[in-house]
Order: C-alpha cells, then sequence, then structure tokens
C-alpha cells in the first residue's frame, strides 16, 4: 500500500443552519488533517463562508473546486452543490431551501463515493423533516446509502475506542420492531457485524454479545417468547459453527455491570435499546458507521442540535472521530484486500493492521 497516498474524505455540509458546519470548521480547524488526508466538503460557497463569519472563524479558509481530481491536498476543499433558490442563512432554524442543500451535498457526494472519485464518506446530520422529497423518501442517511448502492441490507453501527455497537431494527416505530425480530433479520446483522469486525477493524475472531428483546431478556418465558424461540437458537447455531457468540443478556444489567467491556462488538435489537447506552458511554467520541456498503461511509452519532447552531458551542469531538474513523477503515479495508490477495495468514494480517494503527 503507497503510504504516501492521502484518501480523498467527502465532508457533507449536512443541514447548513443546524451545527453540522460548525463543528466541521472545528474539527478541520484543530487538526492538522492534511497530513492524515484530503478533505472536501459538499456543500455551498456562499453558505459556508456566511456561516464562518457568523461564529468568527475569518482565517479559516476553502478552496473552491468543481470536482475532486481539482482538489489540493494542502487545503480544505468544497465542491458547490447548490442549485435553487437563493435563502439567507437562518442558525438555529428549519427551512426547505436547507434541507435542499443537505441533500444536493449528499446525492454528488454519494455519486462521488460510488465512483471513486472520492475514498470515504462523512456526513454531517441533516433534518429529516425539510430533507424529504421526490428524491428522498427515507428515515435517515443509513436507508438512502443503502438504495444508493444497491443493497438489500446494512447495519448501523455505532463505534468508538471502546465500544462498537449495531442494531437489528433501525429507524421504525416501537410498534414494529416486534414484527421485525426474526431468525432471518438477526442473521443478517451478525453476518454484516462479523465481515465489518473482520475487515473493516481487523478483528479477525470477532467476539459478538446479542442483547434480549424483552425485559430481562423474557426471563426465561415469563416476559416473552423471543428469547427462546428466536434469539437463542440463532445464537446457538453461529456457536456450534464455531463462531464466539452469546446471549441473549438483559440490557440493563449487561451494561450495568460493565459486560460489555468483554466483547469486540455487541447487536441491540432496537434502535433506543442501543443507542441510548452507547451515547452516554461515547457522546463526543463516538461515530456513526454504516457497515455493509461497499464504499465507507461514518458521520458523528449527533442530530443538527438547531438549539445549539450559531452560539459557538458545539463539541467538535464526535465528527473529529467520524473522519479519523473512515479514514482508519478505509485504511484497513484496502490493506486487508492486499493481504488477503497475497494469501497471509488471518494472524500476520492482525499483526500488521495493529503495527499500522500504532504507526498512526
Amino acid at each position: 500500500m503507497d503510504s504516501d497516498f492521502l484518501p480523498r474524505i467527502g465532508i457533507t455540509i449536512g443541514d447548513i443552519n443546524g451545527i453540522g458546519p460548525e463543528v466541521i470548521l472545528k474539527a478541520l480547524e484543530k487538526q492538522k488533517i492534511t497530513k492524515l488526508c484530503t478533505p472536501i466538503i459538499y456543500g455551498s460557497g456562499k453558505h459556508l463562508s456566511k456561516y464562518k463569519s457568523e461564529l468568527g472563524f475569518h482565517d479559516w479558509q476553502f478552496f473552491t473546486i468543481n470536482n475532486t481530481k481539482q482538489a489540493n491536498r494542502k487545503k480544505f476543499n468544497l465542491v458547490n452543490c447548490y442549485e435553487g433558490p437563493n435563502f439567507e442563512l437562518t442558525l438555529g432554524e428549519v427551512k426547505k431551501e436547507a434541507g435542499q442543500l443537505a441533500f444536493q451535498a449528499l446525492k454528488r457526494a454519494t455519486e462521488d463515493l460510488k465512483n471513486g472519485y472520492i475514498e470515504a464518506l462523512v456526513t454531517a446530520p441533516i433534518s429529516k423533516d425539510n430533507t424529504q422529497g421526490e428524491e428522498f423518501n427515507f428515515p435517515g442517511h443509513t436507508e438512502f446509502l443503502a438504495d444508493a448502492f444497491g443493497v438489500e441490507d446494512v447495519l448501523m453501527f455505532l463505534v468508538s475506542d471502546d465500544l462498537r455497537l449495531g442494531v437489528v431494527t433501525g429507524h421504525v416505530p416501537l410498534e414494529q420492531v416486534k414484527k421485525q425480530i426474526n431468525k432471518k433479520s438477526i442473521s443478517k446483522k451478525l453476518d454484516l457485524m462479523k465481515t465489518s469486525l473482520i475487515n473493516d477493524f481487523g478483528i479477525q475472531k470477532p467476539k459478538i454479545a446479542v442483547l434480549g428483546l424483552n425485559p430481562h431478556a423474557g426471563e426465561n418465558g415469563m416476559l416473552g417468547k423471543e428469547e427462546e424461540e428466536i434469539i437463542e437458537p440463532v445464537v446457538n447455531e453461529y456457536r456450534s459453527k464455531g463462531n464466539l457468540f452469546f446471549g441473549p443478556f438483559p440490557t440493563d444489567g449487561f451494561f450495568a455491570t460493565q459486560q460489555w467491556k468483554q466483547y469486540d462488538a455487541v447487536l441491540a435489537m432496537y434502535h433506543d435499546q442501543g443507542l441510548t447506552p452507547f451515547k452516554m458511554l461515547a457522546f463526543d467520541s463516538g461515530v456513526n458507521y454504516t457497515a455493509g456498503l461497499t464504499g465507507v461511509r461514518t458521520s458523528p452519532d449527533h442530530g443538527t442540535a438547531f438549539d445549539l447552531a450559531g452560539k459557538n458551542e458545539a463539541n467538535p469531538g464526535s465528527m473529529m472521530q467520524a473522519i479519523f474513523a473512515a479514514i482508519d477503515i478505509y485504511k484497513n479495508r484496502r490493506l486487508n484486500e492486499e493481504l488477503t490477495s497475497n494469501a497471509i495468514s488471518p494472524v500476520e494480517i492482525k499483526k500488521i493492521i495493529k503495527a499500522n494503527k500504532e504507526k498512526n
């Protein structure tokens, strides 16, 4: 692998009236990021200039380009994406035009990722309400990207230095969760999680914990049958094939006693069951990663936070980690592909990936 190659990391602007642009500015300003990658922001130069002026980032400069071939590896680059009526920046407010800009930036960046014009994509938060339209009729980024890449299923994978957590059901109403918990859905997510841990994180024999659905993991059937009839049989089947998969575990005790520290990853049954403990443990450093795509996509694990927009109080920690994670996952994938093609053993692959992480 060429050690001098710097991956081009696309960063979508998100909702221009939220904190997305702020955390992008801060994340890039505080790090010597151009030594690790070539950052390319997808958005509107006019609105980003106004945004940085509002927050006092007068010395922060970007280089406007028409396409990624023009990107300057020593500067912050910006691809203008917005086509629509002129609108003013109104920090903290939901505005239809801002949703159009967010979608157009996402669409352009996604196409560039699919075509190999960027090596990875980091998405700033959008407002799902004002982004909806004929071309974006999805609960969020994850579902849009799955459709754009033409894959049947992906895994919403929340990752930090200490905890990796995926969910079986993502952005669905709670009343629909039980209907979507079955052998097929759990198996698909376990397969995606295992593959990602191996290819994206360099863990050759991952140890995975699976949470139950009901309180106390069903209490031997008294509080629900899903654990006995669905979840446990799936876990046992995988373990019989040599996988280090365990569970189902009661969620409250599992996190309260810090059992999660014994595993490489955790699979939760539904959104809030997993994201609530994850955000409590890693809110400023957690990253939302979409496993299962042929391209690499990460994002900070927070939303638009309109109530903080324009106050210069947003913490860029999660955005910084999202950029770092995108770089690391891309490099791990590339290294894994090269080593696998040369028939190097999994143990040697793990050693090389570990050495590469320590070097960076």
